[in-house]
């Protein structure tokens, strides 16, 4: 019959299927008696390595590398609780006058609204900050003798006098105790700050060894701290003379690891405005140290061998002796 197709030849049924399959992108099409092109080779695009963690020297956690504030805070009776402890990266414990303690607290990664009731500083902070470069140091005061020797040392210091702005005042807390300081505000009166870097810590595994421990007590002369194991925290429940710790803003106070770093504590050359002889403490040197981390106990060294240096905390075989990540505290215990 005029204008009737015959049967499709078998190469040509072959072509229409392997055109069909061109339009997936798999195969180029060829025409019969046409050599095929072949398919252009994919080279998949090279790897981009992926970057590094940054973490805080201070907690091992990851962390922008971010100025350093210290703040002296009060904390006897009167003053407790305090206000943003829980947000610290670091929290060092020193003994002053009348065997009683202060503490300095160390912020970089994230800075709370409020810390505070701020308190004044002794000449032992200056040789404490050295390692961390040249911080903020907030504080309310000092002896007069010893104003000179902080303004010289590497640190800036901010006092309600020298950065008013950076301070408020609790009208429901008396004084001394009602002094609190806005982070803010501190970093905005000395933004030369320095960045936070490597003060000797070192994060990471946990020692095979350690013996397990429900709770640790550090007596100072009329002080004392305990520190006891919370499996449902992963950290250590902090408490004062005989009460639980808390920060008005953050609730309990829950490091990762605590350090019991024994140190000598000896006479400055300073008096208090009531005539009492400040204690110096010394944190250059080496001693014996206890780390508390995972609810186990872990016999330690610790060495600073000079101001500049930060402090090395290793096994008794003299391998690093690595903390949990998180927030740390720094008992600087009477030996």
């Amino acid at each position: 019959m005029a204008g009737a197709r015959g049967p499709r030849r078998p190469g040509a049924i072959r072509i229409a299927v392997l055109c069909a399959v061109t339009v997936a992108g798999l195969y180029a099409c060829s025409s019969p008696g046409e050599k095929e092109t072949p398919a252009p080779s994919r080279t998949p695009p090279p790897s981009v390595p992926a970057s590094p963690i940054v973490r805080s020297p201070f907690t091992g956690l990851p962390a922008a590398p971010a100025r350093v504030l210290a703040v002296k805070i009060d904390n006897v009776q009167a003053a407790r609780p305090a206000t943003g402890l829980g947000t610290a990266d670091l929290v060092y414990v020193e003994q002053v006058e009348g065997g009683v303690t202060r503490l300095l607290a160390v912020y970089s990664a994230h800075l709370p609204d409020r810390v505070g009731p701020v308190r004044s500083a002794r000449e032992s902070d200056i040789a404490l900050l050295r390692p961390f470069g040249r911080p903020v140091l907030a504080y309310s005061g000092a002896q007069s003798a010893l104003n000179p020797l902080l303004r010289a040392a590497s640190l800036y210091p901010v006092t309600e006098s020298s950065a008013p702005a950076a301070f408020v005042r609790d009208g429901g807390r008396p004084a001394p105790h009602n002094l609190y300081l806005r982070p803010e505000r501190a970093f905005a009166a000395a933004p030369e700050a320095t960045r936070a870097r490597d003060i000797g810590f070192r994060f990471g595994s946990a020692p095979k060894d350690g013996t397990p421990v429900n709770a640790t007590t550090v007596s100072f002369p009329a002080a004392r701290y305990a520190f006891t194991w919370s499996a449902p925290d992963n950290a250590w429940r902090v408490a004062m003379d005989g009460r639980a710790a808390r920060s008005t803003d953050t609730g309990p106070l829950t490091p990762e690891t605590v350090v019991i770093q024994y140190v000598n504590v000896r006479s400055s050359g300073f008096r208090d405005r009531f005539g009492s002889v400040s204690p110096y403490t010394e944190t250059v040197g080496s001693g014996r140290a206890v780390v508390l981390r995972d609810g186990r106990s872990h016999e330690a060294r610790w060495n600073r061998p000079t101001a500049d240096s930060g402090t090395a905390f290793t096994t008794p075989a003299g391998t690093p002796l690595n903390f949990a990540r998180g927030q740390v505290w720094v008992v600087l215990a009477p030996r």
